[in-house]
């Protein structure tokens, strides 16, 4: 077992506790002195180790995460009440230094199965996708999600409720025989190399800036491209902002040959919906039978480009699953592969850490740019990256966004950073990544989907169900309790590093295993089981 609170660095002045702490139960973490609790500390908060006094700067993970606004006495609780939010701060000046980085040579012969894109790229599923350029078409996309999704054998997720509710109004009749519905779907796949067609809806395209308009387009654009995705069926009104021309532009920036197919229909100019319906559905459908050509073959590491996620954090999430996730994506960096970390408002705090790992003075200054232009617009409507803690995060130990930001930023392990993206832009360069997003679970990942990673690493503390309807979005819990208790939704628990069972490095490398299967198709996320497809485009703005 590890010590009931760890120190998470020489320079720190608090420890977590691991487990509850009653008043008088002595720590010494790291060979640290003797500390004393002077309260109950519950399991994830955060026990100071010397008196504070008003002003004082609280260290963790040796970095400023927020300043004492009444005196603390040692082995005190730290609260939202007697610390507030605050870091360091920080310059787009670089101070690179030397990092020993995890050795990937034993991973360097390993492969997945993945589907080999005649761009080069290659993925972790096979879809189809039908999506609407503006809100005005979802109707439309709903339409032939009705017409083509069931027959095709892909509507199975929910078919259980159906059935539940089948029962409830058999019971309510009294027994009597309920009819079924006339037309049964097909309950074996018609295109078995298809892993299924996503239809995505959602409400934008037109009445926003321009500017909205090009991000739409550029977030299409991208989950058309991506490698995950045969082709695409797009449906446009006519007249709204978001324009096929835009569109058009954007698919040649990621890929000039427009060697992926698109159908485009246009329902000013169709006539009749149900003109526009059939010929889409026909033209779909043709389509679908090219796309079930594709098969699984191998591929290197390398091929994959990994999103690193989290959602519902807690107080144990920078400790188990986090680091973990960081020590993956320092291995496949090493074998030369694609790893993103996003959410920049839980970046707030660990800036300088970043810039000083950026490659180049220009990436270092796009980041802080980046960063500064994004707290400005927070700024502007009266608000704050320090904002960002969920009632969640806070009751399960993440009382500054500060606190919250040095946790999540260990996802991106120590690996220099080798790009700087907006969005909605494409991944570029082999290493880590820094995409700008905002901190909502469902709009980072759908953002990071859009820029091109294949598949997503989400850790999680409370339990968060977020899916993503291209990409297998595989969920790792910070501690066994939640594991246990939201079994549906958790595909890999990290809990053993918190109770001292495993290390971060055995517990990354068996969730290296688990991804490579799942990325291979050998294994599907409980996401993708429950039929979990969240998408949401952000809409360039304030979003925490």
């Amino acid at each position: 077992m590890l010590d009931a609170a760890l120190k998470l660095d020489p320079r720190d002045n608090v420890v977590v506790a691991l487990t509850e702490l009653q008043p008088g139960t002595a720590v010494q973490p790291g060979g640290a002195a003797l500390c004393a609790a002077a309260q109950t500390i519950p399991p994830k908060q955060k026990m100071v180790l010397t008196d504070l006094k008003p002003g004082d700067l609280i260290f963790m993970y040796g970095m400023v995460v927020g300043e004492a606004v009444e005196a603390i006495p040692s082995g005190g609780l730290l609260t939202t009440r007697n610390i507030r939010h605050r870091t360091g701060d920080y310059s787009a000046e670089r101070h690179p230094s030397a990092a020993v980085l995890p050795d990937a040579s034993s991973w360097s012969a390993r492969t997945f199965m993945g589907f080999h894109r005649a761009d080069g790229q290659v993925g972790t599923r096979n879809y189809w996708i039908v999506l609407p350029l503006v809100f005005c078409e979802n109707r439309n996309v709903e339409q032939m999600r009705e017409a083509l999704e069931e027959e095709l054998g892909y509507g199975r997720a929910n078919s259980r409720y159906r059935q539940h509710v089948r029962d409830l109004i058999r019971a309510q009749s009294n027994g009597r025989a309920v009819a079924e519905p006339s037309g049964q779907p097909h309950s074996e796949r018609i295109f078995p190399n298809l892993d299924g067609v996503r239809f995505l809806t959602h409400q934008l395209g037109c009445g926003g800036t321009r500017q909205d308009a090009r991000a739409l387009c550029g977030l299409l654009a991208g989950y058309i491209h991506h490698p995950n995705v045969a082709g695409a069926t797009v449906l446009s009104l006519g007249c709204q902002n978001a324009q096929i021309g835009i569109l058009m532009e954007e698919l040649r920036a990621r890929d000039p040959k427009l060697r992926k197919p698109a159908l485009i229909f246009e329902q000013q100019k169709s006539g009749h919906e149900s003109t526009l319906i059939e010929q889409a559905v026909d033209a779909t459908f043709a389509a679908l039978s090219e796309a079930n050509r594709a098969e699984r073959a191998p591929a290197p590491l390398s091929a994959l480009t990994i999103g690193l996620q989290c959602g519902g954090s807690d107080g144990f999430s920078g400790i188990s699953a986090n680091p973990a996730v960081g020590h993956v994506s320092d291995l496949l960096a090493g074998l030369g592969g694609k790893t993103m970390l996003s959410e920049f408002p839980e970046l707030h705090g660990v800036e300088q850490d970043l810039i000083d790992r950026c490659v180049s003075d220009e990436l270092a200054q796009r980041f802080a740019s980046l960063m500064q232009t994004y707290a400005a617009r927070a700024r502007a409507v009266q608000s704050d990256f320090a904002f960002n803690p969920s009632p969640g995060n806070i009751r399960d130990g993440l009382i500054t966004d500060a606190i919250k930001s040095a946790g999540a930023a260990r996802k991106g392990g120590i690996s220099p950073v080798s790009d700087v993206i907006d969005y909605p832009e494409y991944v570029r360069a082999p290493g880590l990544t820094l995409q700008c997003t905002p901190g909502n679970d469902v709009e980072s990942v759908t953002a990071q989907v859009g820029a091109g990673c294949s598949l997503v690493l989400f850790t999680t503390g409370l339990g968060t169900p977020t899916g993503n309807p291209i990409a297998p979005v595989v969920k790792i819990s910070t501690n066994s309790s939640l594991a246990a208790r939201m079994g549906d939704i958790i595909d890999f628990d990290a809990g053993s590093v918190v109770t001292g069972e495993m290390t971060i490095a055995a517990c990354a490398e068996k969730l290296l295993e688990f991804s490579i299967d799942v990325a291979s198709g050998a294994r599907r996320t409980k996401a993708e089981e429950r039929g979990q497809v969240d998408f949401i485009p952000w809409k360039r703005g304030v979003s925490l």
